[in-house]
């Protein structure tokens, strides 16, 4: 009965309202081999959006800053979180002390030969590597994927697959893009670029790190209906 009235619930809510992106959605029953990403800025962006996660809307961050622009397709993972799992794996793979995560949706870079003219999608992409990015003292791992069925990148399935100048192009971009001319340069490193086992062990750490801190998403409905029982009587 209870699982029956979570799944009316649940479709009622679908009608109703939109779903978060980031608390709302899932990151698909085959992650981390398959994941679903949001995207928060395509390569022809020339200001930064970046989600609000009190409103699940997209906003604007800022102008970028430089001339480059994001070489690929750039969002997270829904229902991740770079937490102390995050925190922990970097420290542990790059010696450095007192990391810990950002506090972020875990970041994902989407390969396409495709154009795209706006942001605030969702897609398919199956990950093959990553940046293990370091800003200050805070882990902020980029996931390096390809858009499931791409004609050009969609077979890859290892980050060896891809040009080495493509890589290098989004290590110089994160390495940049956050450095506002005038002030005093940020620490940001990328000490270590890994492949598809490790990305799929950061993205599991990562919804770990979710449960966590925002508890199990499969537990939401069976609390509001008891909220909402409560309400009623």
């Amino acid at each position: 009965m209870a699982d029956r009235d979570d799944a009316a619930l649940e479709t009622l809510l679908s009608l109703l309202f939109k779903a978060h992106p980031w608390h709302g959605i899932s990151a698909g029953p085959d992650a981390p081999d398959q994941v679903v990403a949001y995207i928060e800025i395509v390569p022809a962006d020339t200001v930064k959006y970046e989600l609000d996660k009190h409103s699940g809307e997209l906003k604007l961050d800022r102008p970028q800053r430089y001339s480059s622009l994001c070489p690929s397709l750039y969002g997270f993972i829904p229902q991740t979180y770079c937490g102390e799992r995050v925190g922990a794996r970097c420290a542990e793979r790059t010696g450095l002390q007192g990391i810990e995560g950002d506090g972020d949706p875990m970041d994902i870079c989407v390969l396409s030969e495709r154009g795209f003219t706006h942001a605030s999608f969702l897609l398919r992409a199956h990950p093959i590597g990553g940046l293990r990015m370091v800003d200050g003292n805070q882990a902020d791992d980029k996931i390096v994927a390809v858009l499931e069925g791409d004609l050009a990148y969609g077979a890859m399935r290892e980050l060896g697959d891809v040009p080495r100048p493509l890589i290098e192009r989004l290590r110089h971009y994160f390495l940049t893009y956050k450095q506002i001319p005038g002030d005093v340069p940020r620490k940001v490193s990328i000490p270590e670029v890994y492949g598809r086992e490790e990305a799929y062990d950061v993205i599991r750490r990562s919804q770990a790190d979710y449960h966590t801190h925002f508890g199990e998403p499969a537990s939401r409905l069976s609390q509001l209906r008891t909220l909402l029982q409560k309400g009623s009587g």
